[in-house]
């Protein structure tokens, strides 16, 4: 994984999810977030990459109301935006930044899976 600047990263006690990425920022709960958290939070700046921060922003929160209407609850409506369940699926995979296609967030519109 490529090193992502100290500068980057910035710690908000009072953040109510483990990790957040508001492009350039990743914003953390905690200091010395894991690898595997920082990557889920890379993987969401390349898609606000991709689309633009608006746009992204925008398309995340249709899809959740989307969902949340589809599955009559917060979190499987959560676990399955599109741009989630990318960055949950290759979280694990430090290198998956690597050999991302662009807009590869757009094959997790196509099926739908129950957290």
């Amino acid at each position: 994984m490529a090193k992502l600047s100290k500068k980057l990263i910035i710690t908000v006690p009072f953040l109510g999810p483990d990790g957040m990425a508001l492009f350039p920022f990743i914003l953390v709960r905690r200091p010395d977030p894991g690898p595997t958290l920082l990557n889920h939070e890379r993987i969401h700046l390349r898609q606000q990459l991709e689309l633009g921060i608006v746009p992204f922003y925008l398309w995340y929160g249709i899809e959740y109301l989307i969902r949340r209407w589809q599955y009559r609850d917060h979190y499987t409506a959560y676990r399955n935006i599109s741009f989630e369940r990318e960055a949950f699926s290759n979280e694990r995979d430090l290198q998956y930044l690597t050999t991302r296609t662009w807009f590869a967030f757009s094959q997790y519109l196509r099926t739908t899976q129950k957290a």
